[in-house]
C-alpha cells in the first residue's frame, strides 16, 4: 500500500441506535460468526489500514471491550447528541493527530461489505486521477459507504460548519470525487430497525 503517510480506519458509531432499539454496533454478523457488525468492520479495515478509530458517545463504555478487543482505538465525541457530522469531525481531527493523510471511513448502521470490495476501493484510491479527493463505492444509482478520502476532502469536512452535513459537502466537491461501480450491495444497505437486521440476516444465509 503506497498512500503518502497512511491510511487510517475510522467507524463512526456514537448513535444512539433508537429505533433499532438497541446498539447496532455489537448486532450479530456475520450471521454463522460469532461476531458483531463493528467487530467485522475492525476486522475489515485493519486488513488495509495502518490503524483503526472508533468513535463513539455515551456508549463508549459498551463498546470498549470489542474495540480494544480488535486492536482499535477508542475516540470519544464530547456532543454526540449534534449528529454523525459531529462524530466524522472528531474522528477525522484524530486522524491527523496520529499523522495520516488519508481515511477509510464506515458507518456502523451496515455491515462491511466484502475484502473484495474494500481492496477495489483503496486499490482505486491508491490509483486516482490526480485532483482526486476521494473515492466513493456506487451501487444500483446509491452512493455508499465506506468511502476513502484523502487530505484534501479532510480538510473539507473540517473547515465546514457545524451544522453542515457530509453530503452537502461531497456534493459541493463532486468534480474531485470518483464514484467507483460497485456489484455490492451491502455498500447501500442501512440497518436502522429490527425488522432491516432480520432481513439483512435471511438474505445473507440464504447467500
Amino acid at each position: 500500500m503506497n498512500l503518502g503517510m497512511g491510511l487510517g480506519g475510522v467507524i463512526l458509531a456514537a448513535g444512539a441506535s433508537s429505533r433499532m432499539g438497541r446498539d447496532k454496533a455489537l448486532l450479530g454478523w456475520p450471521p454463522e460468526g460469532g461476531g458483531t457488525i463493528l467487530s467485522s468492520w475492525i476486522e475489515g479495515l485493519s486488513l488495509h489500514c495502518h490503524m483503526v478509530l472508533v468513535v463513539a458517545g455515551e456508549n463508549e463504555t459498551t463498546l470498549r471491550a470489542v474495540v480494544y478487543g480488535g486492536g482499535a482505538f477508542l475516540v470519544r465525541n464530547p456532543a454526540p447528541e449534534q449528529g454523525q457530522f459531529s462524530s466524522l469531525r472528531v474522528g477525522l481531527q484524530e486522524v491527523l493527530n496520529r499523522g495520516r493523510d488519508n481515511a477509510m471511513i464506515a458507518l456502523v448502521d451496515r455491515p462491511p461489505p466484502s475484502v473484495e470490495t474494500l481492496s477495489r476501493l483503496v486499490s482505486a484510491f491508491e490509483t486516482k486521477p490526480r485532483g482526486t479527493w476521494a473515492v466513493v463505492p456506487a451501487c444500483d444509482g446509491k452512493h455508499g459507504h465506506p468511502i476513502v478520502i484523502g487530505r484534501e476532502m479532510i480538510e473539507a469536512f473540517l473547515k465546514a460548519p457545524a451544522k453542515a452535513n457530509a453530503r452537502e459537502i461531497e456534493h459541493s466537491h463532486g468534480n474531485r470525487i470518483l464514484y467507483l461501480p460497485i456489484e455490492d450491495p451491502l455498500v447501500t444497505v442501512n440497518v436502522d430497525t429490527p425488522e432491516d437486521y432480520k432481513f439483512l440476516q435471511s438474505r445473507r444465509t440464504v447467500g
